[in-house]
């Protein structure tokens, strides 16, 4: 019979018995038709009548509604309601997929029987002797079965079940499981089950050396009780420095939003490894609650209490999180917003002595948010503040002191349009500010009252040009288009009715090599207020250009120097210029630069530069300086010609290398390299990292550590480690 007369023959007898057991039924309730597709020219068909089989053979595809059978040899039972289907059989029914040699699928039941068959859930693979499934309930069960992650015909590591029950996007549970690695049985589990929606319960272990640590083994679990608690318990040995554990709890609380608490406890047997000769207590310890909730849409607030026994525990033991954030603060926050206004009821106590801190407690704030004034051109702004504070050292030669204080702050403005292109914004506000006599040991200011004027106006415009006949094969150019928006913020503030140095500094002026706000309400250092008469001149340029279909700037560039026009003592008449540029001559090649000079003296204060290179996935390159000039006005902030460098290259397939430098020129020390080898071993990934600084004062401090990450669940997110080595080298 010629073939394709056989599926037009095939399409119709199917047709007929799908449709006919529902003919008095209504249309909407007719089950869908099965439709037979043959996959190669030398497909045959047969029919038997008596047994009422359709056989079709020579690679076949039946469908079933939203279910597909592909296989080399398909038999037909619609009595029945039954496909056998044979050799490379593959079944797609709701959203599962299962493969093997023989499979037996009832299509009116959804319904899979199959032997020797492999399927996908999530990341792992399973596979077994025999299948039963249960589409109704979407459970699946088998036996004979096994569970891995590795996508091959013998994978590197598998779990052997007697029994494996599946549940579709939530849960594997697998019965008399053991693990092999390879063909070598290495641990036996009674029942083992993973979540299909998350990580689910695993240990984790960092072996390494550390000088500072000496011999260590970092090592968690991971671990999952329901969808509302889940967390880490870790369990660390460094043989210089002892035991440490503790754990990490995080809470789910739906509508009452997410909290974390961490508690770590270490005996250190060394406290004087760190190299910094400190006394310290060898009880050491940190207690962490961390709370954000969102009520409303209006209502939120955050929690943060971090307490920790010293002010280096995070130093010795927590390397990442200190890299992140120093002196971590404790805090407890309400806000309620409205459409135009926020109010902030906040509380700030002292914590960990060893961090200088600013209490409040408690402390009100009421903030107006930028608003027009009904069907005025005016436009209105204030904030308004109301706490007791108290200034508390961490030196001891500081000496305490408290007060209240009462702020509030106003501000009109005047936005206005000239020519079509020039923004001018005229404003005009004022502050008044009461504090209470300070008390406490380091006390010595008395009850003052303040007013503060100020007024200024902006002027900001843009205009660009377009030059869409540009092209440039070398700079990837494709049409090119200028914008420029200078701008000019003048600001005057007379001299106070109370300088800075009679009243308490709770919110002051700190050094900063970064250009601070001049105008209110951006400027926040409230208790340092002095008079001002400043024009601010700012450029910003971008040139963009069309690459790959999307708008790309490849250059921008920004100046900002301030005018002063009635300099303080100790100012100069133009401040600092500052320069950002970021230059993109290929979208795989980013140049930055970050430049400051004081006009002065003509001296470079900054200078900071950073090249990057990504031309595809087998290297990166990034290579940078930065220079620091010692200001004796920012003494916190030390001298600095720093170089560093950070390589990366894929060998092979395998292979791959890292290494990143660190190296001061001032005098000719390598302040940091490391080195990390990485090992792609077809499931698991592999690294060797190795470190070494030069600590100056605190000499040499060398590390080796091993990470070993199971592909399907990596231990750290690609690239992670490229900026941050700790992440494989502490685990912390």
């Amino acid at each position: 019979m010629n073939w394709r007369l056989a599926w037009c023959l095939t399409f119709w007898l199917a047709g007929c018995v799908a449709v006919l057991p529902a003919a008095n039924a209504p249309s909407t309730n007719q089950p869908p038709q099965i439709l037979i597709e043959a996959q190669s020219p030398e497909g045959e068909f047969f029919f038997d009548p008596v047994k009422n089989m359709a056989t079709a053979e020579g690679g076949v595809l039946v469908r079933y509604g939203q279910a597909v059978v592909t296989a080399r040899r398909v038999h037909l039972f619609e009595s029945r309601g039954l496909i056998l289907a044979e050799g490379a059989v593959r079944v797609e029914s709701e959203g599962q997929t299962w493969t093997g040699e023989s499979i037996t699928y009832d299509y009116l039941n959804k319904r899979v029987y199959a032997n020797d068959f492999r399927t996908r859930h999530g990341p792992y693979l399973a596979g077994g002797d025999l299948l039963l499934t249960d589409h109704s309930n979407m459970v699946f069960q088998t036996q004979g079965a096994y569970l891995t992650t590795d996508d091959y015909a013998e994978p590197t590591y598998r779990i052997k079940a007697g029994s494996l029950k599946i549940i579709p996007n939530q849960r594997i549970e697998a019965r008399g499981a053991t693990l092999y690695l390879g063909k070598v049985p290495i641990l036996y589990l009674p029942k083992y089950e993973r979540n299909l929606t998350r990580h689910s319960n695993y240990f984790s272990f960092i072996p390494g050396y550390r000088s500072r640590y000496g011999a260590y083994v970092l090592g968690s679990y991971e671990w999952i009780l329901n969808d509302r608690l889940d967390g880490t318990m870790h369990f660390d040995y460094r043989s210089r420095r002892g035991w440490g554990f503790g754990p990490d709890v995080n809470l789910h609380l739906g509508p009452w939003g997410e909290g974390q608490f961490k508690y770590y406890y270490a005996y250190d047997n060394d406290v004087l490894a760190n190299g910094l000769n400190l006394p310290l207590d060898p009880d050491r310890h940190r207690l962490w609650y961390l709370h954000q909730a969102s009520f409303t849409n209006d209502w939120s607030a955050r929690l943060a209490v971090r307490y920790q026994s010293d002010g280096l525990f995070l130093h010795d033991f927590f390397e990442r999180e200190y890299q992140s954030n120093v002196q971590p603060s404790s805090f407890f926050e309400v806000n309620k917003l409205w459409r135009n206004w926020s109010l902030d009821i906040m509380a700030q106590p002292q914590l960990v002595n060893a961090f200088e801190t600013v209490e409040r407690l408690p402390e009100l704030r009421l903030t107006g948010l930028r608003q027009q004034m009904g069907e005025s051109p005016f436009y209105y702004e204030s904030d308004s503040s109301f706490g007791w504070y108290r200034r508390r050292f961490a030196d001891p030669l500081n000496l305490d002191y408290d007060a209240w204080r009462a702020d509030t702050y106003h501000q009109l403005l005047l936005p206005l349009n000239y020519f079509g292109w020039l923004q001018v914004t005229p404003r005009v506000g004022g502050r008044a500010s009461q504090y209470s006599a300070a008390g406490g040991p380091g006390g010595i200011t008395d009850r003052h009252g303040r007013l503060v004027f100020n007024t200024g106006v902006e002027f900001s415009t843009r205009a660009h040009r377009l030059w869409p006949g540009v092209r440039n094969r070398l700079l990837d150019l494709n049409g090119v288009r200028h914008i420029i928006e200078p701008s000019l913020n003048y600001v005057y503030v007379p001299r106070p009715s109370r300088r800075a140095p009679l009243l308490p500094q709770f919110d002051y002026e700190l050094g900063s090599y970064r250009m601070l706000p001049l105008d209110f309400p951006d400027y926040h250092a409230i208790d340092s207020i002095d008079s001002q008469n400043v024009i601010r001149l700012g450029l910003r340029n971008r040139l963009q250009t069309k690459r790959n279909g999307a708008l790309e700037t490849f250059l921008y560039w920004s100046l900002f120097t301030d005018w002063r026009l009635d300099p303080r003592p100790g100012q100069n008449r133009f401040g600092e210029v500052y320069s950002e540029l970021e230059f993109l001559p290929r979208s795989w090649i980013v140049l930055s630069q970050d430049l400051r000079v004081d006009p002065a003296d003509g001296h470079l204060r900054e200078l900071a530069h950073r090249l990057t290179l990504l031309p595809g996935d087998r290297w990166t390159v990034t290579l940078g300086n930065r220079y620091l000039r010692f200001d004796p006005a920012y003494p916190q902030y030390l001298e600095q010609n720093l170089y560093f460098s950070s390589i990366f290259y894929r060998l092979s397939e395998n292979w791959a290398f890292r290494a990143t430098h660190h190296f001061e020129a001032r005098d000719g020390r390598m302040e940091e390299q490391t080195y990390t080898v990485y090992r792609d071993m077809r499931s698991w990934t592999f690294a060797l990292a190795l470190r070494w600084r030069d600590e100056r004062i605190r000499g040499d401090d060398f590390t080796i550590a091993f990470t070993l990450s199971l592909k399907a669940f990596p231990r750290y997110k690609v690239g992670q480690d490229a900026d941050r080595p700790s992440y494989l080298l502490s685990g912390y």
